[in-house]
């Protein structure tokens, strides 16, 4: 039902445990069920349409957009600024409301869970825009991690770009990352004296942000992130990528 753009996993299961599914003329009473392509499952009273291919977008998340389907405080989210056209899609991570830069979305929950995964190794890289007087010498012991508030981060390399304003308080500082934890950059510099006054994703593992304006979507060649993946490719992009290979 995800994978058909129906609905969330989480909200799927609600739908069932509703009594609004049935598979084969019977009413669904768990999740835990294995479908077959010969079964006939209807939502609603209307058969479940065809899941779309798996893809992935990249995304210019502007300042002030919370990246949620909903938020509780009713704050514009980045899934309503989307072009209507767009199917449903859930993000590979997340960036916090004043925080810009690349967010990718996918339409397939099993890729956004392989994209995000930490076994994956893929570093984040920032810009962000710090108020104060930073050194490299103050930058330095974040490669070793830190611990914040009893909560320890792993290695950050952070270097100095450039400066502006008339008494050069405002520095630019790339920042690059592994883990990705919630508000990460902001917290580890708070530690370290600096406050962040913008933050900037350019990066995330292989896939760039580059000249995309904000508030500006782009798909990804299939063949791009399957290259990527490589053998962890999960199963939507494997078997479009075997249909391929016959053309």
């Amino acid at each position: 039902m995800a994978r058909a753009g129906l609905c969330s996993r989480r909200d799927a299961e609600k739908w069932i445990a509703a009594g609004r599914v049935s598979v084969n003329g019977e009413k669904l009473k768990t999740p835990a069920v294995v479908i077959g392509p010969d079964d006939q499952v209807v939502v609603d009273g209307e058969p479940l349409p065809q899941a779309d291919r798996a893809r992935v977008w990249r995304f210019h998340k502007p300042k002030g957009l919370v990246t949620t389907h909903k938020d509780e405080k009713n704050r514009t989210t980045v899934f309503e600024v989307l072009p209507p056209e767009m199917p449903r899609v859930v993000s590979v991570g997340r960036l916090d409301i004043t925080s810009e830069g690349l967010l990718l979305l996918t339409n397939d929950g099993e890729i956004a869970r392989t994209l995000e995964h930490p076994s994956r190794g893929w570093v984040r890289r920032y810009r962000a825009r710090v108020y104060g007087r930073p050194d490299a010498k103050l930058l330095a012991p974040l490669q070793n991690g830190v611990t914040v508030e009893g909560v320890r981060y792993g290695p950050i390399t952070a270097t100095i770009d450039e400066t502006e304003g008339p008494a050069k308080s405002n520095v630019w500082i790339s920042i690059s990352l592994s883990e990705g934890k919630n508000r990460e950059v902001r917290k580890v510099l708070a530690h370290i004296g600096l406050t962040v006054t913008r933050l900037i994703r350019v990066s995330y593992g292989p896939f760039q942000l580059g000249k995309l304006e904000p508030g500006m979507i782009e798909e990804i060649p299939a063949q791009v992130v399957r290259q990527q993946l490589g053998a962890g490719a999960p199963a939507g992009l494997a078997k479009k990528r075997k249909r391929e290979s016959h053309t």
